[in-house]
């Protein structure tokens, strides 16, 4: 039953016809056209700016109540993160599992997941879960809004930030075929399962945490992918001059200055609030 179980799996997550045979398309992929994503972006942005304005102007500072919606979105996110994970892991495997005869005498399988050949086109198995990382942003970027909420008093730049560059660089990946992502996305989605693993136990009750606490666990797993995706990048360049290139690269130096920019909001975030003030519970 436990190898049937995951043969089946292995079938939904990795061999489904619309997995093996997906492709980033603005003719078959939602939200795969730079209209679209220039449209999302400013729209979340003036929708977060307004709704903090308004929340001012009507004298609101206290929190407004949200019930379960904060340990559902949680949930959502953690459910979420980690079947894009257990999906991108199956099909790494399937791709190299399938491609390897082809490549096999000029790079390892790592190699492959840090450096994707010139010529490299956004279609197959993991850019089906690229795909779904990209819409998920969407989903993520809800977080924002619930903080607003919150705490109408305080506009959360950083997040707000952080959510539309998440989207952007997302999109840049799959419209550039950008080497390194499969490696990013599986840091990523591991980390944002067990963040909001831990915010849905502490939102739904399930544990008590002090701020402190909270400010660790989220400030370590932070700390932890930043140096997971500081080292993708490194590999990714050097690869690039050993190896004869790497795809995507253009969009790879786009990626680093928008991470090091995100990066400086970031330590600019916790410094000056989570460590002044303690205010760590939705970092």
């Amino acid at each position: 039953m436990s190898l049937q179980l995951i043969q089946h799996l292995n079938f939904w997550l990795s061999e489904h016809p619309s997995i093996v045979h997906f492709r980033w398309s603005p003719t078959e992929s939602w939200g795969a056209t730079w209209s679209f994503l220039i449209a999302s972006i400013a729209a979340y942005i003036a929708i977060s700016a307004t709704l903090h304005v308004l929340l001012l102007l009507r004298g609101r500072l206290k929190p407004v109540p949200l019930g379960p919606v904060p340990a559902l979105h949680s949930l959502a996110m953690c459910l979420v993160s980690a079947a894009i994970f257990t999906g991108m892991l199956a099909s790494s495997v399937a791709e190299i599992r399938d491609t390897r005869w082809f490549w096999q005498r000029n790079k390892t399988p790592f190699q492959w997941l840090l450096c994707f050949p010139l010529g490299t086109r956004p279609s197959g198995r993991v850019f089906f879960w690229s795909y779904a990382f990209y819409l998920s942003r969407f989903l993520h970027a809800l977080r924002a809004v619930l903080a607003l909420l919150r705490r109408p008093g305080r506009f959360p730049a950083f997040q707000v930030v952080n959510h539309a560059a998440l989207v952007l660089m997302s999109f840049l990946w799959l419209e550039f075929s950008q080497s390194f992502q499969v490696l990013a996305i599986l840091s990523m989605t591991v980390v944002f399962a067990l963040v909001h693993a831990f915010r849905f136990c502490t939102e739904a009750g399930l544990t008590k945490q002090q701020h402190h606490e909270r400010f660790a666990f989220v400030m370590l797993c932070r700390v932890a992918l930043v140096v997971t995706n500081t080292a993708w990048h490194l590999g990714v360049l050097v690869l690039h001059f050993w190896k004869g290139g790497c795809n995507g690269m253009g969009a790879w130096l786009f990626n680093t200055v928008l991470n090091s920019f995100v990066l400086l909001l970031f330590l600019n975030f916790y410094v000056r609030k989570c460590l002044s003030e303690r205010d760590v519970g939705y970092c």
